[in-house]
């Protein structure tokens, strides 16, 4: 296998740790660049359910190596109640296993409730944040007033700056009203820290030793495109950089030992709080959350559910360089008849290929949508690519027809077996060198 990123293609929750657990098998090393505990994965394997927030997907197998990059902001409270959590579960993690870049940001208390006072401050222009700290801790990075985990190694210094820094937001907190965060909290913060400090490393050694070793890492990317702070539906996006380019940033390692990205997509579009949502359908999404299917994985809020939207997808193919498409939930469109996919925009009487810059512009556009055959049976038990009925492969030649990228995997449940890899040249599997040009696309019959 080549050195691959993965990154979403839309809003998050595209199943991308699903993608990246079926990729370990042939990677060696398993990478989280960016993002914090607001990302949430879920992995089913073998029938056992498994929810990680920053532990990379990796950590489910054996004998791979997980690496929490430089770029990533880490609660280590939180980290350690996931590791405590896997370990009730069976999955041992050992310093061995799980290297924590000593250039990681820190996610710590004061963090998480000046969160919730920003978002409670901006009424009824909330942006939808988890409220787990992100944006104040890439804030404090920002402003160079952050603590990183190589600061957490001298513990007489850091503690006199964290009860510092504690005291300093209370004052804000108390000013605004709100619950100041309880000093006592810093013996949790140093217990927590105590438990991962075997785990603290320099990464970017480490992953650029793995390399010249010629061993292969895999990229998990954290949230979608369209939560980038740069390239995504601003200001109602993440703060980390989640497209490819935050995969080089936050690890190490530098573009030219790329050799593959992979974007997830949903077979149709969610996601989870405020925004602009061109596709949106309330019944689409009615029909999920009646099927007990579309919940945050992190807040187990309902997701608004829309047709998949090409103009989008199409836009993250250009900005991530991406060289496959892995093509999610397609069973979701089993009881779903027609299908609709939208093509493109139509916004003051001009067709839009790609989507516009504005808020105000993306909340105006409308979609113009291309109906499809429906297949209106069950495709959760497939599991190869003609397996699958007529209309659902007409549906992915569609996609590529469209974006003019090949789409290599297709899931069609939430198991690892229910994972078809329909050519292993198009995930990088078999031949790392191999690009499949548009004109070698799969005609559609």
């Amino acid at each position: 296998m080549s050195n691959t990123i993965i990154v979403g293609a839309q809003w998050g929750d595209e199943g991308k740790g699903k993608v990246v657990d079926f990729l370990t098998s042939s990677a060696d090393v398993v990478v989280r660049a960016q993002g914090g505990n607001n990302a949430g994965h879920t992995v089913i394997c073998e029938g056992k359910k498994y929810i990680l927030h920053l532990l990379p997907s990796g950590i489910l197998w054996p004998g791979k190596t997980c690496v929490i990059g430089n770029g990533v902001a880490l609660d280590p409270i939180g980290l350690v109640t996931e590791i405590e959590t896997l370990e009730r579960q069976g999955i041992a993690v050992r310093p061995e296993q799980l290297l924590i870049s000593d250039r990681a940001h820190l996610t710590l208390p004061y963090h998480r409730e000046i969160d919730g006072l920003r978002e409670q401050s901006r009424g009824d222009q909330k942006i939808g944040t988890t409220r787990r700290g992100i944006g104040p801790t890439y804030a404090d990075k920002a402003n160079r007033t952050g603590f990183r985990m190589a600061d957490t190694l001298d513990t007489e210094r850091f503690l006199l700056a964290l009860r510092e820094r504690i005291a300093e937001s209370n004052d804000l907190l108390t000013a605004a009203g709100m619950v100041p965060v309880d000093p006592g909290i810093v013996e949790s913060v140093l217990a927590a820290l105590a438990r991962l400090r075997p785990h603290i490393t320099n990464t970017m050694a480490f992953l650029h030793g793995a390399i010249t070793e010629g061993r292969t890492l895999l990229f998990e990317g954290a949230q979608g495109t369209f939560l980038d702070i740069d390239h995504g539906t601003y200001p109602f996006v993440t703060s980390s950089n989640t497209t490819a380019g935050g995969a080089c940033t936050g690890s190490g390692v530098p573009p030219n030992r790329i050799d593959r990205v992979i974007a997830v997509a949903k077979a149709y579009t969610t996601r989870v709080g405020t925004g602009p949502f061109p596709t949106e359908n309330q019944d689409l999404g009615d029909h999920f959350h009646a099927m007990g299917r579309e919940f945050g994985a992190t807040t187990g809020r309902e997701r608004r559910c829309g047709w998949l939207d090409l103009v989008l997808l199409r836009h993250a193919v250009m900005i991530n360089g991406v060289d496959s498409l892995a093509v999610t939930n397609l069973d979701g469109l089993d009881q779903i008849d027609p299908i609709r996919i939208c093509t493109h925009y139509e916004l003051d009487g001009q067709r839009l290929e790609l989507p516009p810059s504005t808020i105000a512009e993306l909340e105006r556009a409308v979609p113009v949508y291309e109906t499809l055959p429906a297949w209106n049976t069950d495709i959760s038990a497939c599991r190869s690519w003609e397996d699958l009925p007529e209309a659902a492969r007409r549906y992915i030649h569609r996609i590529e027809s469209l974006l003019r990228v090949p789409v290599g995997l297709v899931s069609v449940g939430p198991d690892r077996n229910q994972t078809l890899l329909r050519d292993p040249r198009w995930t990088g599997l078999e031949n790392p060198s191999i690009r499949v040009r548009p004109e070698e696309l799969p005609a559609i019959a």
